[in-house]
């Protein structure tokens, strides 16, 4: 994974000194709200940290670091994973924020910046985003990055909306 900068962000793969700063992130029960996940613990969010490294050897791409370039600190992750939805492998572009980062605008920045790479040097053909109906501010990021309204479907047990794009030409 390359390392994407946008106006107020840098996005870049996650290294094993990023555990602690994303540990104080997933541990907020706000933030894991609409991700069918509790929060995390350290030792979960290890575990989970080293399948985003090892998916970086494995596909090519994860989730990564959002830094904020101002305060030189991380605030989040965004980035893709692949997923079975209906069957069907399906690349989601997935993006969390620390609270104070929320309204700002930063999550669709990150997005539209692997949205664009992911299509022009991945040279992926569609992405999805995986929204829970109730996160009105996820269906914003979504419409944001010009995805529409598929269908619902159950991920994880729960009736969750794929909202999809599919690359033009």
């Amino acid at each position: 994974m390359e390392t994407l900068r946008t106006p107020r962000l840098l996005l870049r793969p996650f290294t094993r000194d990023d555990l602690d700063e994303l540990a104080a992130i997933l541990a907020d029960a706000e933030v894991m709200r609409f991700s069918l996940l509790a929060p995390r613990s350290l030792e979960e969010t290890r575990v989970a940290l080293e399948r985003i490294l090892s998916s970086y050897e494995k596909e090519g791409f994860g989730l990564c670091a959002v830094i904020h370039e101002e305060e030189a600190k991380l605030i989040g992750y965004c980035g893709f994973v692949v997923r079975r939805i209906d069957g069907e492998r399906e690349i989601e572009l997935g993006c969390g924020l620390a609270r104070a980062y929320w309204g700002k605008g930063l999550g669709t920045e990150a997005a539209r910046a692997f949205r664009d790479y992911g299509f022009a040097v991945l040279g992926f053909r569609r992405l999805i985003c995986i929204v829970d109906p109730r996160n009105i501010a996820s269906i914003r990021v979504a419409e944001n990055l010009g995805m529409s309204y598929e269908k619902e479907s159950d991920f994880r047990g729960a009736p969750l909306q794929i909202y999809g794009l599919t690359r033009r030409g």
